[in-house]
């Protein structure tokens, strides 16, 4: 899906306020997640209220500024819902000792208010920070219009935009019996507040023709923990938006996460969770990298 822009930021400008805009790269591979201030990066202001109208009241305009800082691309107000696929990638299936699901199974949603900026810390709640936070880094399609009852060919169609994603999970509250029951649970164990980072830039749909070209790369504290080839996806993307799309509208701006490779922190053995100070960096090739410190609340 075309959009009245190619990348778009939110950001705050130099002059304290806070916009959309175009960054003016100053080199197509640049990755806007490394940006610092004395980069002198400067935008094209965008204006409008629907970053994915097409009613020529959203567009890019001569306005230049200079960025001072780079947020999330969306807020929550952007987002009605998150549509998270889990257990996508094979490697990530074999970690878990579980069979490919024949269908996407492993479905689950996250509220608007998981919505978190980049370059700020994802805050764990008191209830999970009992060695049990854990990252998924994942690549996130946003839907740039309704989408209901579409075909594998046309999925593509719908989406207005790609960005990084990490979905955040309380292992504990997802798996242990005697907390989420004899069944795991994906809702309540990974819909808490901040738990959805996203960003740093919104690419255009159009601009990724063929997602599973893409490579996910996750490292924590700089080591390297998931390095993929977004190929190894069980169920791709048009595939995603077709069947979850079946008999359902889902709603211009939904975002779908669409899973998590192999090398989660849940998986290590030991296990390794996310603690205080940790960063997280989540790259996808020609998107960028997102990246989030750690803070118990």
């Amino acid at each position: 899906m075309k959009v009245a822009w190619d990348r778009l930021i939110r950001f705050v400008a130099t002059d304290g306020r806070v916009l959309r805009g175009q960054p003016r790269l100053p080199d197509p591979d640049y990755d806007l997640g490394t940006f610092k201030e004395d980069d002198n990066l400067e935008a094209n202001v965008i204006v409008g209220k629907d970053i994915f109208s097409l009613n020529g009241d959203t567009k890019v305009t001569d306005e230049i500024v200079k960025v001072k800082k780079i947020i999330g691309p969306l807020t929550s107000d952007d987002v009605p819902v998150l549509r998270c696929i889990g257990l996508n990638y094979a490697k990530h299936i074999r970690e878990t000792g579980r069979e490919p699901p024949p269908f996407p199974s492993f479905y689950f949603m996250k509220p608007n208010t998981c919505v978190w900026d980049h370059g700020v810390n994802v805050r764990i709640p008191k209830i999970a920070q009992d060695d049990q936070a854990d990252y998924e880094g994942e690549l996130c399609l946003i839907l740039g219009r309704d989408a209901k009852d579409v075909s594998i060919d046309d999925a593509l169609d719908y989406v207005g935009a790609w960005t990084v994603g990490n979905d955040i999970s309380s292992r504990k509250l997802q798996s242990q019996p005697h907390l989420a029951g004899k069944m795991p649970q994906f809702g309540f164990s990974k819909s808490f507040d901040t738990y959805a980072p996203m960003g740093p830039v919104l690419i255009a749909g159009n601009l990724i023709d063929d997602p599973k070209t893409l490579h996910i790369t996750t490292k924590i504290d700089g080591q390297i923990r998931q390095d993929e080839s977004v190929g190894d996806l069980l169920f791709e993307c048009r595939y995603l938006i077709s069947y979850l799309s079946q008999g359902t509208t889902l709603q211009k701006g939904s975002v779908i996460m669409t899973g998590t490779p192999g090398g989660v922190g849940h998986g290590m053995k030991p296990p390794q969770y996310l603690k205080p100070g940790t960063v997280m960096e989540v790259t996808v090739s020609k998107i960028g990298t997102l990246r989030n410190g750690v803070e118990f609340e």
